[in-house]
C-alpha cells in the first residue's frame, strides 16, 4: 500500500517495486490500462535528476508521476503524462519515483511523506 504519511491518506491499495534490471528498464512499456491499478516504485541508487527522467515509449496510457527525495518527501510531481512522450525530466533529484494511474497523485502536496 501507498499511503501519505503526512496527511494520512491512502493513496492506492497495491504497489509493486521494479527490483530487477528488466523491470526498471521496462517499467510500464507493453502493459494494458485495465491492469494498471497498482503505484510501480522505483528506487534509485542515489538521487539524481538524469537518473530519474522517463520516457513513455510503448506506454498507452496516461500516467501521473511522484518524485520523493532520499527522505521520501515528494519534490516533484506530474500529472497525466501522455503515452509516447519523449521524456519527463523531474525538477530536482529523486531516490524514488512512483508511477501512478491518472488521478491518484490527486492530493498529494510538494513536501509531503509518502510511505510503502
Amino acid at each position: 500500500m501507498l499511503s501519505n504519511k503526512t496527511t494520512k491518506k491512502k493513496i492506492i491499495d497495491k504497489t509493486f517495486i521494479a527490483k530487477t534490471h528488466w523491470q526498471k528498464m521496462k517499467g510500464l512499456m507493453f502493459e494494458d490500462a485495465k491492469k494498471f491499478n497498482y503505484g510501480l516504485i522505483f528506487c534509485l541508487p542515489r538521487e539524481s535528476i538524469a537518473n530519474s527522467t522517463i520516457h513513455m515509449l510503448f506506454v498507452f496510457f496516461p500516467i501521473d508521476l511522484v518524485y520523493l527525495n532520499k527522505n521520501k518527501k515528494v519534490v516533484d510531481i506530474a500529472k497525466n503524462i501522455l503515452p509516447f512522450s519523449l521524456g519527463y525530466i523531474p525538477k530536482k533529484p529523486s531516490k524514488y519515483f512512483v508511477e501512478l494511474p491518472v488521478g491518484k497523485s490527486k492530493g498529494i502536496r510538494l513536501g509531503d511523506e509518502l510511505q510503502w
